[in-house]
């Protein structure tokens, strides 16, 4: 693309050269001053050609090039035909001929509609009717002043200049107001900005060339031929090269111009002065001053008209800003879900509900709402918040003030007298039937505390915390009201929860075995595995205090996580030291959260992948609960069982679905809930009782020997309820009386024992 700009360069240099040498020297015949023009304008089309050809181009950008590369080769025609004519009527100047007036007229038009075809970036049609206003104030202005300067003058001078001519430069300063409107609003696009002003600017050469025509009469129409045309392809030549630049190396996205209406205003008014000053302006049959001072009225009452759109729309963009700040400040103290307050303004109405008398506080949360996310989806799980607001909200009355604190957690502010046990009562009536589009039975359990003036709400709000965390350890649907010590337990179990991190942290659980056994011959199968917490102060704390807080806390994933590792890390060492016979099976147990956790699949097969452990050998046991947790939970399910894991259901038989379960859910395993083997031994064959509970226990085993699944009893604590479980159809058992929880040591010993006696 250099050698062109190049070209042309020296097109430019060589036509100011040649017309500096004729006015000095004469240096050949004038038509050489002709030559310059057509030569530049085809140079200038072989640049956009080459520019077409070198890089691939959006579709509007390469309909732009290639309406400016017939522009050029037209141009370069006509004005080889003015150069033949200027050979015919030498020595004299030329005129201009009709046909090379028609085909200048044809590539400004040409040149017109590919500036037109460009686009804007204006997408709505509000902005592109205020961008035509804008540009049409600055087409007016513009056009006012080059008809002023440039072609009235042509019209009036005693030697009238011919039509052709005259039709040519009209053309001209129309494509150069057109172009500089236009230019001044692409902000970017498929044509770049910067080239679009260099090609742009050609039209401004042609007034440039109108008034030197206007000013030297017949010795301005030279300079203008030799001089300024040529520059207009030096110009066209440069843009393809910034086009070229800019589709290798892009830049940035520029904004368009906002001033040029204001510079159309001062530009409009230099011809309306011109016209005051001159009084031949006025003279009879000549209309200029009349035309000029209609444009400047045309101009002024568009101007006006703008900057009552920009009134309107500022006044627009005031309104909106204020309703964002409204819609601010209220998602600032606003639950967005619900409409309540948040706790932010609840305690700020509590604390000025306590400067000037007592407050009562009811917290309430949803009993099982988790389950209901779990089950049926958070959608239905916020449809049922949303039904338990509005819920609260009726049942309150307009006097009360209802906060959504978090997640399930809702309160209720009472003032004066109202104890609260009246709002709990109409709550509970409330609840008794089904809420929200799902038609869902719920039950609430909630905390009551009355506070005298100037208690801080954060004591109001903590006591009532843990009114409502004693309701919920009595059960579901209670409520009760605050008394000194209640926090007691509630403050313990938020301890709890942060020793719980810290032993994960120092490595303070471990891990015990109980054994698997065979009813047949009482040897070893399986193990599974538990977790217990060796407290450096409160010495062993049963699974059923932390294990609660770890589900609540979140914990029992990186928890669950270190025991599945620890397991397979533990049954693959005694596979390779006692061989494939010691143990078929390892098996911990995996709660709903791990379940949920996204990552559960993967830590899975890493830890089967980093122990070695064949995957049948790995047992997940999961209880009933966890498995009906919605469609997330089932997937995980099947792609652990594609794995090779094998899944056994724990607590076999406590559940309402557990025998339909068996046939959606992947397992391997059903192991016998303890409740159907306690006092089996004891009952008299005869007896009601004893015909239940051995009823249930044998059609379980028949149910999963017909399934193809294995079963095992868990809870044996003697020998009688051992052999009994047998002639039911069990060969697997657990229990204490089989075998304890025991270190991964004393395990050792017993497989090590074994090999011993199998040896001998």
């Amino acid at each position: 693309m250099r050698r062109y700009v190049v070209t042309n360069a020296l097109i430019c240099l060589a036509g100011t050269v040649w017309y500096l040498l004729w006015l000095t020297a004469a240096p050949g015949p004038v038509v050489l001053g002709y030559l310059f023009m057509p030569a530049a304008m085809g140079v200038g089309g072989l640049a956009v050609h080459a520019l077409r050809r070198a890089v691939p181009l959006a579709p509007a950008g390469r309909r732009f090039w290639l309406l400016l590369e017939i522009c050029c080769y037209l141009f370069a025609a006509g004005f080889g035909v003015l150069a033949v004519d200027a050979v015919r009527t030498a020595p004299e100047l030329p005129a201009m001929p009709p046909l090379g007036a028609a085909l200048i007229g044809a590539g400004v038009l040409v040149a017109m509609w590919g500036v037109a075809q460009v686009p804007l970036g204006v997408s709505s049609w509000y902005e592109r009717g205020k961008q035509w206003l804008d540009r049409t104030i600055a087409f007016l202005g513009c056009a006012t002043v080059l008809w002023h300067f440039g072609i009235s003058p042509m019209f009036w001078a005693p030697e009238p200049w011919t039509p052709s001519a005259l039709a040519v430069l009209l053309l001209a300063c129309l494509f150069a107001a057109g172009s500089v409107t236009k230019v001044s609003y692409i902000a970017g696009g498929p044509v770049d900005r910067r080239a679009m002003r260099l090609v742009a600017s050609t039209g401004l050469i042609a007034a440039a060339v109108a008034l030197l025509a206007v000013l030297g009469g017949y010795h301005g129409i030279l300079p203008g031929q030799a001089v300024c045309m040529p520059v207009s392809g030096l110009l066209i030549a440069l843009g393809a090269r910034r086009q070229l630049s800019a589709a290798t190396k892009p830049r940035s996205v520029g904004k368009g111009n906002v001033w040029l209406p204001y510079l159309a205003v001062l530009a409009v008014d230099v011809p309306v002065a011109d016209v005051l000053i001159r009084p031949w302006h006025w003279a009879p049959g000549i209309w200029e001053g009349r035309l000029v001072v209609l444009a400047a009225v045309v101009v002024t009452a568009l101007v006006a008209l703008r900057q009552y759109v920009v009134y309107r729309e500022n006044t627009r963009l005031l309104r909106e800003k204020q309703e964002s700040e409204a819609r601010l400040r209220h998602e600032a103290t606003h639950d967005p879900l619900t409409g309540l307050a948040n706790r932010a303004l609840f305690r700020c109405r509590l604390d000025r509900a306590l400067e000037t008398g007592p407050a009562t506080v009811l917290l309430a949360d949803l009993d099982e709402f988790k389950t209901v996310n779990d089950s049926l989806g958070h959608d239905a799980g916020d449809g049922l918040l949303v039904a338990f607001a509005q819920l609260l909200r009726a049942a309150a009355g307009p006097g009360a003030e209802v906060a959504r604190l978090a997640g399930d957690e809702f309160a209720v502010l009472l003032t004066g007298d109202a104890t609260g046990e009246e709002l709990a009562g109409r709550i509970a009536a409330a609840t008794a039937v089904p809420i929200s589009d799902q038609r869902l039975l719920v039950k609430f359990s909630a905390g009551l505390a009355t506070a005298p003036p100037g208690t801080p709400a954060s004591a109001v709000l903590r006591q009532a915390d843990a009114a409502l965390y004693a309701a919920k350890e009595r059960g579901r649907g209670n409520w009760l009201r605050y008394a000194d010590g209640m926090e007691r337990p509630a403050s313990a179990h938020a301890r709890l929860g942060g020793d719980l991190r810290r032993a994960l942290d120092e490595g303070e659980f471990r891990i015990v075995y109980q054994p698997i056994v065979s009813l047949d011959d009482g040897g070893i199968v399986g193990v599974e595995a538990l977790v217990r917490w060796e407290h450096p102060d409160r010495g062993l704390v049963s699974p059923a205090d932390f294990i609660p807080a770890a589900e609540r806390t979140g914990l029992i994933v990186p928890l669950g996580r270190w025991v599945l590792r620890e397991t397979c890390r533990q049954a693959a060492a005694w596979l390779a030291e006692f061989g494939p016979d010691v143990l078929e099976k390892a098996a911990p147990n995996v709660s709903v959260r791990q379940l949920h956790d996204p990552d559960f699949v993967a830590d899975v097969a890493a830890a089967l992948a980093d122990s070695g452990l064949p995957p049948h050998r790995l047992v997940l046991e999961l209880t009933e609960s966890a498995v009906l947790r919605g469609q997330h939970v089932s997937r995980v399910l099947h792609e652990l069982h594609d794995m090779g894991v094998r899944l056994a259901l724990d607590d076999f038989g406590t559940g309402e679905s557990s025998l339909s379960l068996l046939r959606a859910f992947p397992a391997a395993i059903v192991k016998l809930d303890k409740s159907f083997v306690d006092g089996i031994e004891l009952d008299e064959p005869d007896t009601p009782a004893a015909h239940a509970r051995q009823a249930v226990a044998r059609a379980v085993a028949q149910l999963a020997d017909a399934l193809g699944l294995e079963t095992v009893a868990e809870g044996i604590e003697n020998q009688v309820q051992a052999d009994r479980l047998l002639r039911l159809g069990y060969h697997v058992g657990q229990g204490y009386h089989l075998g304890r929880p025991m270190p991964p040591e004393r395990l050792t010993e017993i497989f090590a024992a074994r090999r011993v006696r199998a040896a001998a």
